[in-house]
């Protein structure tokens, strides 16, 4: 069984900030890391590997700076790991970076489950996983929490607002998972200092057969029209409580003020 895990390297939250001049991320001197539920997807596919034997290959699209993520992934337990850059690829929205994972699952040619996690820290689409299904064909069942596995099928549970269903889905297939489902592994000492000695070569559009108009900024369905940050909350009003009446009138004249009711 050959398991493919996608993962993104995601700017940490506290340092990320939007240039009002280019209405993009600005990330100089941020730390950078796993998006957090790709962590609960790689944990997901060693504990298959675990019980399966199975291989584990680690997929990213990004700069050479994201090789890190990488070497992560290796040091925690996967067994490949293929870095796919090039400026073509520079700008790719959901859609076409789901072509460009979907093509690299494609060219290594055997690969029997695709594990995401359900979104990202940054974009919060939480398009690309079935995004990758539909450009290979395969089912694709999003919000697992459990996975169980004979090599061939795949017992499932899959999480709902108001519970939970169980299913049986053949193989190959594409999940996305979230927190629920476990708990990621750290990278041994050991794996940490093998990661960093892997080669990590990128691998190209052409590399990956994708005309270059394809992908990227010119092949995205999408443009970001205006980025801004989230609007800091107010202090609010603080209410003294000793003359319940008088409180209550203070809440509810502002109520109708802020035309809440």
């Amino acid at each position: 069984m050959h398991i493919v895990v996608c993962i993104k390297q995601v700017p940490s939250a506290i340092a990320v900030k939007v240039d009002a001049a280019t209405q993009a991320l600005t990330c100089t001197g941020s730390d950078y890391l796993i998006n957090p539920f790709d962590e609960n997807a790689l944990e997901a596919a060693l504990a298959l590997k675990d019980s399966l034997k199975a291989k584990v290959t680690v997929l990213t699209v990004g700069s050479a700076q994201t090789a890190e993520v990488l070497r992560e992934a290796l040091g925690r337990g996967a067994d490949a790991a293929q870095l796919l850059s090039d400026a073509a690829f520079e700008g790719s929205d959901a859609w076409a970076t789901s072509k460009i994972l979907a093509a690299a699952v494609q060219k290594l040619g055997d690969v029997n489950l695709v594990i995401c996690g359900k979104q990202t820290f940054d974009g919060d689409t939480a398009q690309v996983g079935p995004g990758i299904a539909e450009f290979l064909g395969w089912p694709c069942v999003a919000f697992v929490r459990k996975i169980e596995s004979d090599g061939a099928s795949l017992k499932l549970e899959r999480i709902y607002e108001e519970g939970f269903e169980k299913l049986t889905l053949a193989l190959p297939a594409v999940l996305t998972v979230g927190k629920e489902i476990n708990t990621p592994r750290m990278a041994s000492l050991k794996g940490r200092m093998a990661a960093k000695k892997a080669q990590l070569a990128p691998v190209t559009a052409a590399a990956l057969g994708l005309a270059p108009e394809t992908v990227g900024a010119k092949g995205s369905r999408t443009r970001l029209a205006r980025m801004a940050p989230v609007p800091r909350k107010s202090g609010g009003i603080k209410v003294d409580g000793s003359d319940p009446a008088v409180a209550a009138k203070l809440v509810v004249d502002k109520l109708r003020e802020m035309k809440l009711v």
